[in-house]
């Protein structure tokens, strides 16, 4: 990784790890140039503005959380598509109970940015609907007959049991599992 690569990735590792922990608003350019070492030339050469860095941090979550973490951990601990979406809630629990915790920055994405309209608001959207799209191809897979209810729910229940987590609850995946159990029973899921 050449030196112009290697300060990108600094800044936007550092943007990652601001923006997870204080959320969008609360952190500037300033405080992202300063810890992550760079020149202001050099910021700004990689990311013409902070919503570009932003968009960047977005995309990052999506690879880092739902397709490296999540999705790689629901298919790691379960073999059938209910071991799977119980699985999420086995995932979360333990993120949950991890020093490093820090919420979920496309959430809080959506809770600072409330206009629909708005790009960021549209790429945190976007997150969300990949998360689903996980979910829905689970369900698809366990033949239940309305697929996209059942992601839809699961996804309710995950997102209830992050902003629950983000209270200090942090046994909330363990209740929404047990939502999700009932659930999946309503529906006669093996």
């Amino acid at each position: 990784m050449g030196p112009v690569s290697s300060a990108r990735q600094r800044i936007l590792d550092t943007a990652y790890d601001l923006f997870s922990r204080h959320g969008l608003r609360a952190v500037g350019v300033d405080r992202i140039i300063d810890e992550s070492g760079v020149a202001r030339k050099t910021f700004y050469r990689h990311f013409p503005s902070k919503t570009d860095l932003i968009l960047a941090f977005l995309d990052l979550r999506g690879q880092r959380w739902t397709h490296e973490w999540l999705e790689a951990e629901i298919y790691r601990q379960g073999d059938t598509p209910r071991e799977r979406l119980l699985a999420v809630f086995d995932a979360l629990d333990e993120w949950f109970h991890r020093d490093d915790f820090e919420s979920c920055g496309v959430l809080a994405t959506l809770f600072e940015v409330r206009d629909p309209n708005d790009i960021v608001y549209q790429a945190a959207a976007r997150q969300l609907a990949e998360v689903r799209q996980v979910l829905l191809d689970i369900a698809e897979q366990s033949g239940t007959q309305d697929p996209e209810s059942l992601a839809s729910q699961v996804q309710i229940l995950m997102m209830g049991a992050i902003v629950s987590a983000t209270r200090e609850d942090l046994d909330a995946a363990r209740r929404a599992r047990e939502l999700a159990e009932l659930l999946l029973d309503h529906r006669r899921l093996r």
